[in-house]
């Protein structure tokens, strides 16, 4: 009976520490931490100014050498007149240092910032990132992504590709918040909630 209460034990010791390692993001009416970073023309951008002007739109994404990322950025630029117009900005966030910005801008012609948040700070106070296991930092190196020389890291770390509407009160409005990468959110979404 004491190797079977043991087992369980542990069971659900190993089951709650695996669980503390997903990210869960911020939840609807979080307060919306606050950051200051510089966006890929050198302007420091800070969510307690941004949030004085318009509701703030914030694009958590992996690099440029995601394609969904990709995708969805370009999808945001394509209807960015919608979202100004419904009272909003957009601001993404990307642990990729200046290089990987420019080639992302590059790519997908974005005009809103974005900016790197180094050490993952930004990505850390919302939630929202984790560790990549070793097994698939070696696939991305075998295909010419090296997660740690991109974003400039000693632990190889990403963010779950989540979005999050925060008002000029600095509470969350909305989240997207979806572990596969793949998924993303639409524009019709964020517009229906802005």
């Amino acid at each position: 009976m004491k190797k079977l209460l043991a087992f369980f034990s542990a069971l659900l010791f190993f089951s709650f520490a695996f669980a503390q390692d997903k990210p869960e993001g911020l939840f609807i009416n979080s307060k919306a931490p606050n950051f200051t970073a510089k966006d890929q023309n050198g302007n420091e951008i800070s969510l307690k100014d941004l949030k004085k002007k318009s509701k703030v739109v914030l694009v958590f994404y992996r690099g440029n050498w995601c394609p969904y990322c990709s995708k969805h950025l370009q999808k945001l630029q394509d209807s960015l007149n919608y979202i100004t117009e419904k009272g909003a900005m957009v601001v993404a966030i990307t642990p990729e240092t200046n290089e990987g910005i420019a080639k992302t801008v590059e790519k997908t012609k974005v005009t809103f910032p974005i900016v790197y948040d180094e050490e993952m700070k930004i990505a850390k106070s919302y939630q929202v990132s984790f560790k990549v296991d070793d097994k698939t930092v070696q696939r991305y190196k075998n295909a010419d992504i090296d997660l740690l020389k991109n974003n400039n890291q000693k632990e190889a770390l990403l963010p779950v590709p989540a979005v999050y509407i925060i008002n000029k009160d600095g509470a969350v409005t909305y989240r997207f918040f979806e572990s596969d990468y793949k998924k993303r959110v639409s524009v019709k979404e964020i517009l229906a909630n802005l």
